[in-house]
């Protein structure tokens, strides 16, 4: 389980409380003009802003503009740390710094909110070389990322074993489920729940392995706390016919492909008890 997620950064606002000078009254700027100048400064390098301020008495307007660059970029990199924290421990403290500046180059920030900002961060790291060569760097921020997401997603009812006990058991073979709006998978490539683990009990993480079949991980929110762990092979094909609502028939003449036939209705039943267990379904459908 994890602790619920820390607040969110917000971003600052560029211009009224970020001004370095009040500009001299014979400069014709509005001042909703001089805002937006001194953003597109600090957001884009546009130097433009500088015929419009004078220098400090005791620094130049060239060294107090980048004073407030140099800020901005400090603050994106701590949104990005604090969205991704182990991925900051893992990598430490010279590496994370280059990968967020990176990222921040990359990806200028167009939303008032901090928490959209570092959406992009694992397809970052999984398309763009160096990062690219090393995937457990991008699937450990997509873990990070997706229980952020299940942190929080949206609020939704969740359905309990009672619920399934109330309806007939000759019924349940036309039953179809609804998962939680928080649950999302994963396909892993490395151990990266392994490496997750040992980063969050403090722990050296394990080397790198990886695989060329990918492990599914499913991350969502239960009883507040967001969490995720692995699934077989076996589980995350019926998950991902479930998802597609597949009814519960169906779901077990799958299972029976997929392995053993005999013991299909059986291990059908024991993955959905788990799911209703772990707070994974959010309701029932039954036919009309």
């Amino acid at each position: 389980m994890l602790p619920p997620a820390q607040g969110r950064l917000q971003l600052p606002k560029l211009g009224a409380e970020m001004a370095l000078v009040t500009p001299r009254q014979e400069v014709s700027l509005k001042f909703k003009d001089f805002q937006e100048r001194f953003q597109r400064a600090i957001l884009r390098g546009d130097d433009e802003i500088l015929g419009h301020i004078p220098d400090g008495p005791r620094e130049t307007k060239h060294n107090l503009l980048g004073v407030y660059r140099d800020a901005y970029v400090l603050r994106l990199i701590d949104v990005v740390g604090n969205d991704h924290e182990l991925l900051h421990v893992y990598l430490g403290e010279d590496t994370f710094n280059e990968i967020a500046r990176a990222y921040i180059a990359s990806q200028p920030s167009h939303h008032p909110n901090a928490r959209w900002f570092t959406r992009g961060v694992p397809d970052f790291l999984k398309v763009n070389e160096p990062y690219s060569l090393h995937p457990i760097v991008g699937e450990l921020a997509s873990l990070e990322k997706a229980l952020n997401d299940a942190f929080d997603g949206a609020d939704a009812p969740v359905l309990c074993m009672s619920d399934l006990a109330a309806i007939p058991p000759h019924d349940w073979g036309q039953l179809s489920f609804v998962p939680h709006p928080t649950a999302a998978i994963i396909d892993a490539y490395t151990n990266v729940a392994a490496i997750w683990r040992a980063l969050k009990d403090e722990n050296e993480p394990p080397a790198v392995t990886t695989s060329k079949e990918p492990t599914r991980i499913v991350a969502w929110r239960h009883e507040l706390m967001p969490m995720f762990r692995e699934m077989t092979g076996e589980e995350a094909m019926m998950w991902g016919e479930a998802v597609k609502g597949t009814n519960f028939e169906n779901l077990c003449e799958l299972i029976a492909f997929y392995d053993d036939a005999a013991g299909a209705p059986a291990r059908a039943a024991g993955h959905l008890k788990g799911w209703l267990e772990a707070g994974l379904l959010s309701r029932i459908v039954r036919p009309a």
